[in-house]
C-alpha cells in the first residue's frame, strides 16, 4: 500500500510526464534519431522535479533535517518553499512558459544546495566518496539547468545583445562540470563495479541483473569516454547525448522495474526507489539539456 507522499510522488511524475510528452508531440514527431531523446530533456527534468516536490510537503523527516541549522526561523517553511519552487519549475518547463527564468533559478537553487549542504559536508569528511558524489550530483543538476537557460538566452539574443556572452559562459560552465562529474563517477565505477552504473551511490546492482560487475565497468567506460570528450571539447554534443542516453537506459531497465517490484510488493523501499528513478532521470535530463545547447559540429563554438 502506497503511503500518501509516495502516492503523490508517483501521481505527480505520471501527470507531468504525460503533459510534457503531449505538449512536445510536434517537436518529437519532427525530430530524428537521437534528437528525439534530446528533445525530451525538459520533460525529464520536469518529471523529476515533480516527483521530488510532494516529498517536501509530507515526506520523511530527513528532508527537514537537511535544512542548515543557521537558517532563520523554523525549518518546516523552508522545506515547503523548496517544494513549491520544485513544482513551479516543473510546471514552467512542462508548459514551456518562462523557461529561461525558471531554468536559471533552478540552477541557482541546486548551486546553493551544493554550497550550503553538500560541499560543507564533503569538506568535513574529505575521505568520504559519497559526500563528493553528492557534490558532483547536484552540481550536475545545476549545470543541466544552466545549459538549458543558456540555450534559451542564446535564442533571445536579438532582443538583448548581452545575452549571447552570458549564454556562452553558462554552457561552458555546464560542459566542464558534467565532464568533471562523469570522469569522477567513472573512476568510482572502476573501483566499485557492483554499484548501479549511474550515479554511484550506496545501492548495488540488483541480483536479478546478470553480470552486475560487467555493467559497472561498462557504465564507467561510457562515462569516462564521454567525460574526456566533453573536457577536451571533442564532439561534445555526442558525448553529452551518450551520458543522457545511458542514464535514461538505467532508469528504464533497472530503476523502473525495481520501483514496480517495490510497489507491487508494498515494500518499505518504495520511497527509496522513487528517489533513485527521479535522481537518475534528472541526471539524464541535465546531460541531454547540455547536448541541446551544444552545436552539431565537431567542437563547441560558443
Amino acid at each position: 500500500m502506497l503511503s500518501s507522499p509516495d502516492f503523490w510522488m508517483c501521481f505527480a511524475g505520471l501527470v507531468y510526464l504525460g503533459a510534457g510528452v503531449f505538449i512536445l508531440r510536434k517537436e518529437l514527431g519532427a525530430a530524428r534519431g537521437w534528437d528525439k531523446l534530446i528533445t525530451l530533456s525538459p520533460v525529464f527534468i520536469a518529471v523529476s522535479l515533480a516527483v521530488f516536490a510532494p516529498e517536501h510537503f509530507r515526506g520523511p523527516q530527513f528532508v527537514q533535517n537537511m535544512v542548515p541549522r543557521w537558517m532563520p526561523g523554523p525549518h518546516r517553511p523552508w522545506v515547503y518553499f523548496v517544494g513549491c519552487a520544485l513544482l513551479a519549475a516543473a510546471t514552467s518547463l512542462t508548459l514551456r512558459k518562462f523557461m529561461r527564468l525558471s531554468a536559471t533559478l533552478l540552477g541557482l537553487m541546486f548551486f546553493l544546495f551544493v554550497c550550503m549542504l553538500y560541499l560543507p559536508s564533503a569538506l568535513r569528511h574529505p575521505s568520504s566518496r559519497f559526500a563528493w558524489i553528492f557534490v558532483f550530483r547536484d552540481l550536475s543538476f545545476c549545470a543541466g539547468a544552466w545549459a538549458l537557460a543558456g540555450l534559451l538566452s542564446r535564442a533571445s539574443s536579438l532582443q538583448n545583445p548581452k545575452l549571447p556572452q552570458v549564454a556562452k559562459w553558462k554552457i561552458v560552465f555546464s560542459r566542464l562540470v558534467l565532464a568533471t562529474a562523469a570522469v569522477f563517477y567513472a573512476v568510482q565505477h572502476f573501483l566499485y563495479p557492483r554499484s548501479v552504473p549511474d550515479i554511484p551511490l550506496e545501492r548495488l546492482t540488483p541480483s536479478w541483473v546478470p553480470f552486475p560487475s560487467a555493467w559497472g565497468y561498462f557504465g564507467g567506460a561510457v562515462l569516462l569516454a564521454s567525460g574526456i570528450a566533453l573536457a577536451l571539447n571533442i564532439k561534445p554534443r555526442i558525448a553529452a547525448t551518450s551520458i543522457g542516453a545511458w542514464m535514461t537506459a538505467v532508469t528504464l531497465f533497472l530503476y523502473l522495474p525495481s520501483l514496480l517490484i517495490a510497489v507491487i510488493g508494498s515494500t518499505p523501499q518504495i520511497n527509496e526507489a522513487l528517489n533513485y528513478v527521479a535522481d537518475t532521470l534528472l541526471y539524464a535530463g541535465a546531460a541531454l539539456a547540455l547536448a541541446s545547447a551544444l552545436p552539431r559540429g565537431t567542437a563547441d563554438k560558443t
